[in-house]
């Protein structure tokens, strides 16, 4: 590869990077998302010993790539959990030795997405207290997808080492700002149903009403889940350029 692409970009070789750790996502392709949920309350001690099965195969996963030095980092072009890249200059931290990777020089991220309707005491008891063993094994953390966030700060306050919180289409903005805002960098995903049929006032307003809120707090947009274009990629870094000029003003 080195001799194909000499002269265009440099080739190397790299191990595993960033790891999508997201056992309720397996778990409700097996279980059924309508018996899963019913299961949080008729059989509990089944669910946590389910997930808890989950999280150990990820954990022996994860032994296994430090044990074999097949770590790679990933504070740099590599996307961390459903945000945007990596790059921290807190990573990979002190004592780092560029030989051997460690979870510890790395991003971790969690999410359970299915757990959106649920109280935040069941999605801290069925998901974040399983997921402690496999977030603090890494130097900092992302967590959370599509599933609202704003009203659970509570418990992602208990994450020690938790840097981005996924703050998405279907949250209250001024309550994840206010509840969420200076503690952690807002990872805003707004709705890509704008590019269906596209009103550049609309999703200048969607991306002004978000900055307006956050003024003041560190947060990223991205724009991802992207179904349909209508055949008019233009339309993408049409927004792109918007945001830009958004976050810029």
């Amino acid at each position: 590869m080195q001799d194909i692409f000499a002269g265009i970009i440099p080739v190397k070789k790299v191990g595993q990077t960033h790891i999508w750790y997201t056992p309720w996502d397996f778990l409700i392709r097996w279980w059924g998302i309508e018996e899963a949920m019913t299961d949080l309350c008729l059989r509990p001690e089944m669910v946590h010993a389910a997930y808890e099965k989950m999280v150990d195969a990820w954990m022996d996963e994860l032994d296994q790539f430090e044990a074999l030095n097949l770590l790679s980092l990933d504070c740099n072009n590599t996307r961390i959990g459903s945000g945007g890249y990596g790059y921290t200059s807190e990573l990979p931290g002190k004592n780092f030795n560029a030989d051997h990777v460690r979870p510890i020089n790395m991003w971790g991220c969690s999410n359970a997405q299915i757990l959106t309707s649920v109280s935040s005491e069941m999605h801290w008891e069925f998901a974040i207290e399983h997921d402690l063993r496999w977030l603090k094994r890494f130097g900092l953390t992302y967590y959370g997808c599509c599933e609202p966030l704003d009203t659970k700060a509570d418990i992602l306050a208990r994450i020690p080492n938790l840097r981005k919180v996924s703050v998405s289409g279907w949250v209250d903005v001024e309550r994840a700002v206010n509840n969420l805002g200076d503690k952690y960098v807002l990872s805003r995903k707004p709705s890509p149903a704008i590019f269906v049929s596209w009103d550049p006032d609309e999703a200048r307003k969607q991306l002004t009403t978000f900055t307006q809120a956050a003024k003041g707090c560190n947060f990223e947009l991205i724009m991802k889940d992207i179904s349909t274009l209508n055949y008019q990629p233009q339309r993408l870094w049409e927004w792109a350029e918007m945001a830009m000029r958004v976050v810029g003003e």
